[in-house]
């Protein structure tokens, strides 16, 4: 996949020497949110009988499927673009180009909302900017909002229709990086790593596409910048920092195994806001089930009864390797501060 750049172009490009305004909006639509010349995709040139923006950003995306053979686009500043029918046009161009391959396009529209996507959208997906305001403050402890915590772990709450209609992140290039965030609140070593694999598991495990910012899978926690910054591949020669990569390596592998996270569904079966505990489940109908409970405390929970377990029997618990009777409805665990436990059916 691409980042494509078609909201704006650079003041040094070709086609703004050549003609500024037959490609370009005259003045920025949004001063405030503006990099640059904006392609105007509503200008129609009569005597040529064509949207010259639209045809030019149509070929570089045939071109780049012709010759890379891409398998999405990123589309960036969506909303800035403000013209879906443009993009459902640009959006059918590379598809039709693409073939019978799937082909995956996902929107940069921030604030983030189920009308780019979904049945009438444009795109595939959006990416799900809620999901990191929701969850970031919660994982460093400003707040606990559990319903906040829910909409974004199940989008369907926000109006989406299913898994491929979001793209989730702890962070990105946009954001400071979640130790960072973690970092400047004086959260720091094993409390710090504790939080991140906490918010690993509700991104691998939420509803939707996981995206992860480069670095962020082994502990890099440099604040974001517009200078050359490369990750710190020498981070891994620390145990801390080579666990969360292990940890991550290993809710891939799960993820990519467990279709009950290839579905939409979700179950919320347990809610403990005043000990800031929730529990979910994910299934699919051939009876792959995952269930996640999450202590977004800083209390360690010793013996801990999560009520109304989804089935009796032998659950496996995947971050701490072993299996775990359920009965009664019920399941009995300790629950350390800002961890979640990851139970997969037998």
């Amino acid at each position: 996949m691409i980042d494509g750049i078609y909201n704006h172009s650079e003041a040094s490009s070709p086609l703004t020497q050549i003609d500024h305004d037959y490609w370009f909006h005259h003045e920025p639509r949004d001063p405030d949110n503006n990099w640059g010349p904006e392609f105007n995709y509503e200008f129609y040139d009569e005597n040529l009988g064509t949207f010259p923006a639209r045809r030019f950003a149509g070929d570089t995306v045939r071109f780049w499927i012709q010759e890379y053979h891409l398998d999405g686009i990123r589309f960036d500043a969506a909303r800035q673009i403000a013209n879906y029918d443009f993009m459902h046009w640009i959006v059918q161009e590379a598809k039709s180009v693409a073939g019978p391959k799937p082909f995956y396009t996902v929107a940069e529209y921030i604030p983030d909302n189920p009308s780019i996507t979904n049945l009438d959208g444009p795109m595939d997906g959006c990416w799900h900017d809620s999901f990191y305001h929701s969850l970031i403050p919660q994982l460093c402890g400003d707040n606990f909002d559990l319903e906040r915590l829910k909409e974004v772990i199940d989008c369907k709450r926000q109006g989406y229709l299913g898994a491929t209609n979001v793209v989730n992140y702890l962070s990105n290039h946009d954001h400071d990086r979640l130790f960072a965030e973690l970092g400047s609140r004086g959260i720091l070593d094993e409390a710090a790593f504790k939080r991140a694999k906490l918010g690993t598991v509700l991104l691998m495990t939420a509803v939707g596409v996981p995206l992860i910012w480069m670095g962020e899978e082994f502990g890099e926690y440099k604040a974001k910048t517009i200078e050359q910054s490369k990750i710190d591949w020498t981070l891994l020669g620390n145990d801390l920092n080579k666990g969360l990569w292990e940890y991550y390596k290993g809710l891939i592998h799960l993820r990519k195994n467990n279709q009950a996270l290839y579905t939409e569904n979700i179950d919320f079966f347990h809610e403990d806001p005043d000990s800031k505990v929730f529990a979910y489940t994910r299934w699919n109908d051939e009876g792959s089930r995952v269930v996640v409970v999450a202590n977004m405390s800083e209390n360690y929970l010793a013996g801990y009864s999560v009520p109304h377990f989804p089935a009796n029997g032998t659950w496996h618990e995947w971050t701490g390797n072993y299996d775990i009777e359920s009965g009664d409805d019920n399941i009995m665990i300790d629950l350390p501060e800002y961890e979640a436990k990851v139970f997969v059916w037998q």
